[in-house]
């Protein structure tokens, strides 16, 4: 596998999210980082994640060709030497984990479960996929994110609408993360898929990848013949994160404003695993649809129900 001088930093919380040059938005702009050093190549090289309103990214071979500078220039990042050695992957206690799971406190989104089948599927969906409870918010979930060793990585915490299963974006957006709640200091998050521990328990199962994890909770059910897996948002569909379905057969099912994102990664993940892209969004929805970027468990719940 190719080892790139310059990738995007990863997420080390908000510190690491910078405003983006094109749109202005706050803390939606990753750099790139020369990893021979750990600095910033230049401030307006990188990516906003705010993919489909905004879309910049500006590349490091386009900005040595439009500056034509040598790729031995870069920005000193201000962190201490500590900050730049740690590389380890930093792990949440499984206990944590597991009481989140077992309390009795609200949760919007089971409660949205129940409303599609019933309290028992609700119960094997929270049991399989790990769905937590947070008390951050009330009827707060938490989607943890378990490794396919079985470590926990960290939890996403988000709020739902238990009526009709839609996320909570005001005033603001309910968004938050496990191990920043738990105030875990030095605490080095690299993501991996939502539902990853599922993968050993079939290797010849097919595969299928969504955007959301509340998309792979719900086409679960109605799609049984894939395990069903979730990579956190649209940027998240990367190499590193895909070396875990190394030889399975993926099927991506992207958002459908998303369609040609995903598919144009292909070529850079077949090393890994035989891949393809459903269009079963794309040749089955109706143009209002399309333009409201429906996924794939607004189109199930429709047709099922």
């Amino acid at each position: 596998m190719r080892n790139f001088r310059y990738r995007l930093e990863p997420y080390s919380g908000m510190k690491t999210r910078f405003s983006c040059p094109k749109c202005g938005k706050n803390r939606v702009f990753t750099k790139y980082i020369d990893t021979e050093n750990n600095d910033y190549l230049n401030d307006s090289v990188g990516c906003c994640n705010r993919v489909i309103k905004c879309g910049y990214h500006y590349k490091p071979k386009e900005y040595f060709h439009d500056n034509k500078t040598s790729p031995n220039i870069t920005i000193k990042k201000n962190v201490s030497n500590d900050n730049k050695s740690k590389t380890e992957i930093s792990y949440i206690d499984v206990e944590i984990m597991r009481k989140s799971i077992a309390t009795k406190k609200n949760n919007f989104f089971i409660d949205y479960l129940v409303s599609l089948w019933d309290l028992e599927t609700a119960s094997l969906l929270l049991e399989k996929y790990n769905i937590g409870t947070s008390k951050y918010w009330n009827g707060a979930t938490v989607f943890w994110q378990r490794d396919k060793v079985d470590k926990i990585r960290s939890g996403k915490i988000m709020l739902y609408n238990a009526i009709n299963g839609k996320r909570v974006k005001e005033p603001f957006n309910h968004i938050n993360w496990a191990h920043k709640v738990l105030k875990l200091e030095n605490f080095n998050l690299e993501q991996c898929y939502f539902g990853e521990h599922l993968l050993k328990e079939d290797k010849n199962k097919p595969v299928a990848i969504v955007e959301s994890e509340k998309t792979a909770i719900i086409s679960s059910i109605y799609l049984p013949e894939f395990i069903w897996i979730a990579c956190g948002s649209v940027n998240n569909l990367n190499e590193s994160k895909t070396r875990c379905l190394k030889g399975r057969s993926v099927v991506l099912f992207p958002d459908l404003k998303c369609f040609d994102i995903w598919n144009n990664k292909i070529p850079k993940l077949t090393n890994l695993a035989t891949f393809r892209t459903s269009t079963l969004l794309r040749d089955n929805a109706s143009e209002k649809e399309k333009n409201m970027g429906l996924d794939l468990a607004d189109f199930l719940i429709k047709i099922k129900h």
